[in-house]
């Protein structure tokens, strides 16, 4: 990934984030059902996309945790 990327990701806010996290599962559910039927001419879409969906719910639990303990 990309630093800018993730930079402008990280200062996302928690709605946002929680926007963002919705679109990304949605999208890795299409490409994965896309897949079964017909294989896509680059796989290794559905895999950057889970790595990224996990990234935002880290920056989630990251966010909430730092909301608790202030």
């Amino acid at each position: 990934m990309k630093a800018k990327v993730w930079q402008e990701t990280k200062s996302l806010t928690q709605i946002e984030l929680e926007t963002k996290l919705r679109e990304l599962e949605e999208q890795q559910f299409r490409m994965k059902f896309r897949h079964s039927s017909a294989p896509l001419k680059n796989g290794i879409l559905i895999r950057d996309t889970r790595r990224m969906i996990a990234r935002v719910k880290t920056l989630l639990q990251q966010k909430r945790t730092s909301e608790v303990s202030r």
